[in-house]
């Protein structure tokens, strides 16, 4: 079993090494990261739903991707500082459990502004009011894990097989390679220790059954 640091660690480390895939020095570019985390804010404000002059309700599970895309540029902030990743952990494990609880759509919607706010500026990553938004979405830390991995797992994998060159095949056997992927994840435990490696394996091996 995977203790929540143990998680926090892995998803740092996956996410430098996408980061040095981009760019092999990054550290050095300066990316503006809390810009693409405000951006990605106001994109999950539009799927939640914020106009008075017409009816919208939450698409939870765009509000949940939103999320996702927010926590990998987080964590490359974070990395981007001058801690070590040990020290990292250790303060986004506490950092997770400070949360303020949203009791009503409007309330939400303030948090996800306290959130852009405080983005803005410091220009670093608030993960506190990142955890408030995730309870108020009852996605769950092992949620976002299991998520977090899929997804850069499968960037990896689309690099891999050409997707730059525009040879990767992203639909397979009817279905995207998203929709694969969601399929792989129900089927694994992330809790084990080669979770990572097992959905890369899955990847891979349906993924030959249709390229040949």
């Amino acid at each position: 079993m995977i203790c929540v640091r143990q998680k926090i660690l892995t998803m740092l480390d996956m996410q430098e090494a996408m980061n040095e895939k981009v760019h092999s020095d990054w550290q050095a570019q300066n990316f503006e990261w809390y810009r693409a985390i405000w951006v990605e804010a106001a994109e999950l404000l539009d799927h939640y739903g914020w106009k008075w002059w017409k009816k919208q309700s939450p698409d939870r599970e765009q509000v949940v991707l939103e999320l996702i895309d927010i926590w990998h540029f987080g964590l490359s902030l974070l990395l981007s500082g001058d801690q070590d990743k040990e020290n990292i952990a250790r303060q986004v494990e506490a950092d997770l459990a400070r949360t303020k609880k949203a009791t009503s759509a409007e309330a939400f919607r303030l948090l996800l502004e306290d959130f852009a706010l405080q983005t803005l500026q410091t220009r670093q990553f608030d993960v506190p009011g990142f955890a408030s938004l995730m309870l108020a979405m009852d996605l769950e830390f092992d949620a976002l894990y299991r998520s977090y991995v899929g997804k850069n797992v499968l960037n990896f994998f689309r690099q891999d097989n050409g997707y730059k060159e525009g040879s990767y095949i992203k639909v397979w056997a009817a279905k995207e390679d998203n929709e694969h992927l969601v399929e792989i994840l129900d089927e694994l435990d992330d809790s084990r220790i080669d979770f990572r490696d097992a959905v890369y394996q899955a990847l891979a091996k349906r993924y030959s059954e249709v390229s040949g």
